[in-house]
């Protein structure tokens, strides 16, 4: 690989872009943010979103976006969804029909409700459209930074570049699967945070593990279920991005989405702990375009809608855990045929 770009410099891309120089890949980390740029190319540390970290020479920074996909051949967007369309919009005058664009971001846009490789298709003119992958499964930021075993999946509908940047990407401490299921690893990895945050509520009102292991589990049917209606693979959701996201977010204390959910049961207002988080909790965004995605495939999502209502509605979470105990019962795998 001739040289990789990462748009964003927070834990992920930051992370990530150290991953990329361990491979002895040369990689461009754009940052937004002046007084990072400034302590990054001073220092040589990120210590906002990944403390603990000195980048090697083989990381430069910049704040050009043009600078950063001009001068290199695959470009790794880790930036939230919301941010996403902006950033896309700027960088596609310099892309070419020799470029890759990976997604790392898991999320669902605003209003559009578009995965993030659709906002691409959108947004690439046909003249300059390059190669499109996403990248989603359990991987915390931290842990790949302090080399830990991680096991993603990378997709496209193009097979030769998923096979081409899982061999680019893999080493003995971040081993990649591939996949042509791009909806389906989009709307695992968006998904898996809305029951993050239910996970989170679930601990902060201290239930316990029975509880915790019926949302996983019930959430895995709520995001199969708006998944297949979709369009994407049902194996798709008992792999990497479906389970192995789940389970990790809903059970791990570094996952933004499980804090916002804990913090929501102690009492706090979600919006004043979204506001005082130093990253972003994709959850509460994901939330809200679950909510409408749901209403638009006719999708029963009860879970997700509960979530959406105490983040949103500001709903007492003991509430909303009374209304699903109390549903209408059913077989387990009701329409799910």
């Amino acid at each position: 690989m001739r040289g990789a770009s990462i748009i964003g410099a927070g834990s992920w891309g930051s992370a990530f872009s150290l991953h990329l120089a361990r491979l002895k890949i040369p990689a461009h980390l754009w940052v937004r943010e002046n007084e990072i740029l400034a302590e990054l190319r001073r220092d040589g540390v990120n210590r906002v979103f990944l403390p603990g970290f000195t980048f090697p020479a083989g990381v430069s920074f910049t704040a050009d976006l043009e600078e950063a996909v001009s001068s290199t051949e695959v470009i790794f967007l880790a930036v939230p969804s919301q941010f996403c369309r902006g950033l896309l919009v700027k960088i596609e005058p310099f892309l070419t029909a020799n470029h890759t664009v990976v997604s790392l971001t898991k999320g669902i846009e605003e209003k559009s409700l578009k995965r993030m490789s659709e906002v691409m298709v959108e947004i690439f003119s046909r003249r300059r459209m390059p190669r499109i992958a996403v990248l989603s499964g359990p991987s915390f930021a931290r842990e790949v930074a302090q080399l830990h075993p991680t096991a993603v999946v990378i997709a496209s509908r193009d097979k030769d570049v998923a096979r081409d940047l899982q061999h680019r990407l893999s080493n003995v401490a971040f081993r990649v699967y591939t996949s042509e299921d791009v909806t389906g690893v989009e709307l695992a990895g968006a998904l898996k945070n809305v029951i993050a945050v239910a996970a989170g509520i679930s601990d902060g009102l201290n239930f316990g593990h029975n509880s915790r292991a019926a949302l996983i589990t019930r959430g895995l049917a709520e995001i199969m279920r708006l998944g297949k209606a979709c369009g994407a693979s049902r194996k798709t959701f008992f792999g990497l991005a479906g389970i192995g996201d789940l389970v990790l977010t809903c059970t791990g204390n570094l996952s933004r989405n499980y804090s916002l959910g804990y913090e929501v049961a102690r009492g706090k207002r979600p919006r004043a702990i979204v506001k005082n988080m130093k990253m972003v909790a994709e959850g509460m965004a994901t939330a809200l375009s679950v909510h409408d995605l749901a209403r638009r495939e006719d999708v029963e999502m009860p879970i997700c809608e509960q979530v959406y209502h105490v983040l949103y509605k500001e709903k007492d979470p003991r509430t909303s855990i009374t209304e699903l105990m109390l549903r209408r019962l059913k077989a387990e795998h009701e329409g799910e045929d």
